[in-house]
């Protein structure tokens, strides 16, 4: 079986690449539109899951995440599910 392109491409050791990483490889205009005026706090899972709306429908499939990196953020806590008033 032939996985999906972005699969498995990273440069980490642990075979996952980190959210930087992958945000890094995001268009401009779409990281702007999801972030705009809260670039200041950790990212959301639903401004990632808006990024990744759009590459979807614009057939960009090789720039999304694995499902294992998406695992590895949430875990790992570089991105937030939600975001918690202190």
């Amino acid at each position: 079986m032939t996985m999906p392109k972005g699969y498995g491409s990273s440069s980490s050791q642990t075979g996952k690449r980190s959210f930087d990483q992958w945000w890094a490889t995001v268009p401009a205009d779409l990281k702007e539109k999801a972030r705009k005026g809260d670039e200041q706090n950790k990212p959301l899972l639903n401004q990632i899951n808006y990024v990744l709306l759009h590459l979807h429908l614009a057939g960009k499939h090789d720039v999304k995440p694995s499902h294992e990196e998406l695992k590895d953020w949430l875990h790992s806590g570089q991105v937030d599910v939600l975001r918690m008033n202190k």
